[in-house]
């Protein structure tokens, strides 16, 4: 690409993100012609500026004209807003079971293709589980994304299944039979599964309506967390949020006494 090419795609870059910046920050609709003159850009330019924007959903227009946030915007700031409320009313969940435990508690919600790791509190051994918040991580890999697919928050993905280990269920039917089995008994678990040595315990979290909206799980070295272990552990994680969830009328606490009856 030509030097002069390149700087009129920059300019162009630029003045769009000024547009978009002016458009999110003003108390006021703004039309075209608005935008035109405070920027002391043609109205030609401007429009075709604006019209890219809108294509792609970064922008659209109300009914008189004015330039607004487009759905993409829209849909990302609503999808920050209620992760953020799910952290503020499950951190003290994850605090209480990293503290009883001395394990790492984490909270998860669906993602695209992965699941997405929100929240994480430590335990108190030294040798524990590493920050997994804002890491990708495979359904078919982890308790958390096993629970997201068993109570179908999502499906199971298309195409080759990841594999980290050679515990990982890779096999559709396997995960299959395996998320039967965690809706049988309300929780998911791993071992060895995302890393050798490594094992976790999820269960689901559940909105008002009854509907899951992600899951939480406690992880640690293998030793710490045998399998005689682990229905335990998966019963004090349903119990845990059907308490602090119960006080926040996050969900229905009668599907929760399911889980924790399993």
């Amino acid at each position: 690409m030509a030097t002069s090419e390149f700087s009129h795609g920059t300019q162009a870059v630029d003045r769009a993100f000024a547009l978009l910046i002016t458009i999110l920050e003003s108390q006021a609709p703004l039309y075209l012609s608005d935008l035109a003159k405070r920027h002391e850009l043609p109205k030609s330019t401007t429009s075709r500026l604006l019209a890219a924007m809108e294509r792609q959903g970064v922008l659209q227009r109300d009914r008189s004209g004015a330039f607004l946030a487009g759905s993409v915007l829209s849909s990302f700031a609503r999808e920050q807003n209620q992760e953020s409320i799910l952290i503020a009313q499950i951190r003290p969940v994850l605090q209480t079971l990293a503290r009883e435990t001395g394990e790492t508690a984490n909270l998860a919600v669906a993602g695209n293709g992965h699941i997405n790791l929100i929240d994480q509190i430590d335990g108190h051994y030294l040798l524990g589980a590493t920050n997994w918040v804002g890491r990708k991580v495979a359904y078919n890999a982890s308790a958390l994304g096993k629970i997201l697919l068993a109570y179908e928050v999502v499906s199971i993905p298309a195409g080759r299944l990841e594999k980290y280990t050679s515990a990982t269920i890779t096999s559709r039917a396997k995960l299959e039979s395996e998320l039967e089995r965690v809706r049988k008994l309300g929780y998911a678990t791993i071992i060895d599964e995302l890393e050798e040595g490594l094992t976790a315990v999820a269960a689901p979290v559940f909105d008002h309506r009854g509907l899951v909206i992600g899951a939480v799980s406690l992880s640690g070295p293998s030793p710490r967390m045998p399998v005689n272990l682990l229905p335990a552990l998966g019963a004090l994680i349903a119990e845990e949020i059907k308490k602090h969830s119960h006080e926040q009328k996050i969900h229905n606490p009668n599907k929760i006494g399911k889980v924790g009856a399993a």
